[in-house]
């Protein structure tokens, strides 16, 4: 536990996975965030660097984490200073972006003679704290070594996929159904609304039949309930199902039920609920709703 670690991005899953990092007895070094307050407010509790500037998370840590909200950013944080002076450093890169992304960031991070790796997470805000994400990851194979005994304090499971950008296929993959099988549990769960059934009553059927799924656990009584507090968000549902729906037509696929739900979350997007939880998709489904209670 000797690798000081630096954190780029700690919103609610980077914060809790650098405070957990840090119960396990690691170095945080610095953390780094567009919201400087968020920063500083983090820092303070850990007891690190809030930086101000990129270069010096890197100056300052062995090991950088990055955890940023989509392409964009990330090609922003590489072209702006991270990968100064970076030579010997591994890169840990957790954000749910284009596979694409992934292979150019390695790119990068090899011509400055540092490492990265691409760990995508299949698990939401309590895991990152307790450490017991499900995560997946894609690099180079030594890279994956480095990075494992650190991982493996922030993973309850831990898989080496392959080269860069296929774990972050398989996330796309992952995300894809998950989204798929939230946007038809809303719809089940507002049809049966509207025939007057008791939804309490259709989510136990529903349970012991083949429409069960792991989103009925996590959502259902949240749709039914319009309890919408955010752990994956509505507005990261349609980026991830679009970083599918690119992939298909990439491959010449047509997946209809993933370009439907892509509109649906656009949808809530473009209606302003998109910081609402994924779950809810079921102000689009329920009669007489729209907007959270």
């Amino acid at each position: 536990m000797s690798e000081k670690i630096g954190f780029v991005g700690v919103g609610r899953m980077g914060a809790n996975m650098a405070r957990r990092l840090k119960d396990c007895g690691y170095s945080i070094s610095a953390v780094f965030d567009v919201n400087a307050t968020v920063a500083q407010t983090l820092a303070t509790e850990l007891g690190c660097e809030a930086a101000t500037d990129l270069k010096n998370v890197t100056a300052l840590s062995d090991v950088i984490i990055t955890v940023v909200s989509d392409d964009k950013a990330m090609k922003s944080i590489y072209t702006k200073g991270l990968l100064s002076r970076a030579k010997g450093k591994l890169f840990i890169n957790c954000a749910t972006i284009t596979p694409d992304v992934h292979v150019w960031v390695q790119g990068k991070c090899e011509a400055k003679g540092a490492q990265s790796l691409e760990a995508c997470m299949a698990s939401s805000i309590p895991q990152a704290r307790e450490g017991t994400l499900y995560l997946m990851c894609g690099g180079k194979s030594e890279a994956f070594e480095r990075a494992k005994p650190i991982l493996e304090k922030l993973s309850g499971s831990l898989r080496y996929i392959g080269e860069a950008g296929k774990a972050a296929q398989v996330k796309a993959l992952v995300n894809m159904v998950m989204n798929c099988n939230t946007a038809a549990l809303a719809e089940g769960l507002g049809l049966g609304a509207a025939l007057g059934l008791d939804v309490t009553m259709l989510r136990e059927v529903l349970a012991q039949t083949g429409a069960n799924s792991r989103v009925l656990v996590t959502d259902g009584e949240d749709m039914q309930n319009r309890e919408h507090s955010c752990f994956f968000s509505a507005a990261h549902a349609a980026k991830d199902s679009g970083i599918a729906y690119k992939l298909a037509k990439q491959a010449g696929l047509d997946l209809p039920v993933n370009a439907a739900t892509k509109k649906q979350y656009d949808k809530m997007v473009s209606t302003g609920l998109g910081e609402l939880d994924k779950s809810g998709i079921a102000e689009l489904t329920f009669k007489g709703r729209g907007k959270p209670a």
